[in-house]
């Protein structure tokens, strides 16, 4: 991700002079254009980026997962949210204007470029990076105003950028039925069935980690998430799959995919080089019958979208690889347990490690981060980590994505609140825990909101809902406490988790940002995470995964059904940190019954691994309150 310590200003004149150079040149366009821009993302729209599709902060030396850049003859510009404002400014010179999104004063980049274009502009962007539905809006608003939005093949940033990595094309690994409960055939049998419903004929995948779920191949192109760049494209009886050919000279991946021995012709699959994928969807796209339709997200690039006919494109927001994956199956349930379980071992691990260490006023944000890094590759089956580890203490904790640099890498002391927030991948599953704790004495306005937290976390937990309701619903049950309180956290408070995948994942989840998620289905993972942040003190977040489950109530009202979560992360929960006379009985029993099954399961895999310590520990810290 370029280097994450650098918070001094990167130095853009000669690169600004090179691209505004490139914007005229004819070697790359037809005709000039007046203003470029430069997304966050890479051709899937995937969340975290490789080195080589990091462009724009190649290009104005900001680094963080969200931000537009905007270049123009005169100016440059950057769109970023209230993440990060501060560090866009400590890492962008003056040759950037920084615009803080979500700001009233701050103008949407097509107003911006409006006020700023002269007449009749041509605006650039590269359309393999802009999904089509942000082309479409961009486009309108532009078109408005007299200007065109243009699509440049080339990208200019590429142009420009002299010791651009390669793309990266890592070792393939093939995962058992042990580890995916279907066969990549049945699942694909399973997507043609659906197209078959809808009249579809062919259907394009472009989101990563859709295709490693659909053919159970994983890869680790793209750091933290286990997946590898490619294309498929699903027909009725064919079966494309565009990577990097190298790939699939490994034999026991040639084997996985049956590709010296196809079986059925309709089970077979073509290999084909990444890049060809426009040519073939061309080629697909004008043999069509004039009835036929073909699937894409509306997510997907603008480039794949446009090739393929108005007449027979039918977008969709979820693809039935993305609401497939979502529901678990039997199997996957149980390593996303297994992989928990583990990761709960770690947790004991690093937490009696810390309470011994602390006081010597050695452990600092990120020897405590490497330390449960540590601790974790101790397991079966471990790959690495879901996403950077989050170890903040006092201040450094009010900020929610905060990791830890050297400039600000904190000690941890016997005075403040300290927050992780970290997660894995093994062979089996991903997790995603966040604890907060003291490892002194915390005050009574720590323990207030820390209760508040708690209460929030359990309410969402033990909530009973109707099938069919979407998480958005659920997101004031884990604020209400903290509202009553007249506090609140500005983040959602749920995420979809794939399985020995990314760590965000949809379409399902639960937040007041957003009502475009998917009902909630027996089956899913979602995170459980409400928090409190007191900006300049401390922060609390308390996170669970939890996993939708059929609920049993008294009665069935039209019998719609009802469902409810059950936790599967073991980690004890602090109950220093607790003002137990502000927990209800229901939520003593709750917490008492959780703390039970910690002690239980992670206990049992602690003794069995030996390690004395640890079990220690989490007997201490799961006595019934």
């Amino acid at each position: 991700m370029g280097s994450d310590t650098d918070m001094s200003p990167k130095i853009t004149v000669e690169l600004l002079r090179q691209l505004r150079q490139a914007m005229r040149n004819s070697k790359y366009l037809k005709e000039p254009i007046q203003a470029y821009i430069v997304p966050s993302g890479d051709a899937h729209q995937s969340e975290y980026i490789a080195p080589c599709d990091c462009r724009r902060a190649f290009i104005s030396g900001f680094n963080g997962s969200a931000g537009t850049a905007i270049i123009t003859e005169q100016h440059a510009a950057m769109w970023t949210d209230g993440r990060y404002f501060l560090q866009a400014s400590q890492q962008m010179d003056n040759n950037w204007t920084l615009m803080k999104m979500g700001l009233k004063e701050t103008p949407s980049q097509e107003d911006w470029l409006i006020s700023v274009l002269p007449e009749n502009s041509r605006v650039g962007v590269d359309p393999w990076i802009i999904a089509a539905d942000q082309w479409k809006n961009m486009s309108r608003a532009l078109a408005s105003a007299g200007h065109a939005l243009v699509a440049v093949e080339d990208n200019l940033i590429d142009a420009v950028w002299e010791d651009r990595p390669p793309r990266p094309s890592t070792p393939l690994i093939a995962l058992g039925l042990k580890y995916t409960g279907l066969t990549w055939q049945d699942k694909v049998t399973t997507v043609r069935a659906k197209m078959a419903e809808r009249k579809i004929s062919w259907f394009i995948v472009t989101a990563l980690d859709e295709i490693a779920w659909l053919f159970n191949l994983r890869g680790s192109d793209i750091e933290y998430n286990p997946v590898f760049f490619a294309y498929a494209i699903v027909g009725l009886n064919t079966i494309r799959l565009f990577v990097d050919q190298k790939r699939l000279a490994e034999p026991a991946i040639r084997e996985h995919l049956q590709l010296d021995a196809p079986g059925r012709p309709e089970l077979s699959v073509q290999a084909a080089p990444y890049e060809v994928v426009h040519t073939e969807l061309q080629a697909i796209c004008a043999g069509l019958g004039p009835k036929e339709k073909v699937w894409i997200c509306d997510k997907a690039s603008c480039a794949l979208t446009e090739t393929i006919p108005k007449m027979h494109r039918t977008p969709i927001p979820y693809t039935p690889l993305c609401l497939a994956k979502a529901v678990k199956n039997a199997t996957e349930i149980e390593g996303m347990r297994m992989a928990h379980i583990k990761d709960a071992v770690a947790l004991c691990e690093l937490f009696a490690w810390l309470e011994t260490e602390i006081p010597k006023g050695t452990v600092t944000e990120i020897s405590a981060a490497d330390k449960a890094e540590e601790f974790r590759s101790q397991q079966k089956d471990f790959v690495g980590l879901s996403f950077p580890t989050i170890s903040s203490v006092g201040p450094n904790a009010a900020i929610i994505h905060y990791r830890p640099l050297p400039e600000t890498n904190r000690t941890l002391s016997l005075n403040e609140i300290y927050l992780i927030d970290s997660g894995a991948q093994y062979m089996d599953g991903t997790t995603d825990v966040t604890r907060t704790m003291h490892f002194g004495t915390p005050t009574d306005y720590e323990k207030e909101c820390y209760t508040y937290v708690l209460k929030g976390q359990i309410a969402v937990c033990a909530s009973v809902f109707p099938n069919g309701t979407k998480g958005h619903l659920l997101d004031s049950f884990a604020r209400a406490a903290l509202w009553e309180a007249g506090l609140d956290y500005l983040h959602g408070t749920g995420h979809g988790v794939g399985c020995f995948l990314n760590v965000h994942e949809g379409p399902c989840g639960i937040s007041y940002k957003t009502f475009a998620d998917e009902p909630l289905e027996a089956g899913m993972i979602v995170s459980d995470e409400p928090g409190y942040y007191e900006d300049g003190s401390f922060g609390i977040r308390l996170e669970n995964l939890v996993l939708v489950v059929p609920a049993k109530p008294k009665y069935n009202y039209r019998n719609r059904g009802s469902l409810t979560f059950e936790t599967i992360t073991l980690v004890p929960i602090q109950t220093k940190m607790i003002n137990t006379e502000m927990l209800t009985q229901k939520e003593r029993d709750w917490l008492n019954e959780y703390h039970r099954q910690c002690r239980e399961i992670t206990g049992a895999e602690l003794q069995r691994q030996g390690r004395k310590a640890a079990l220690d520990w989490l007997v201490r810290e799961t006595q019934p309150i």
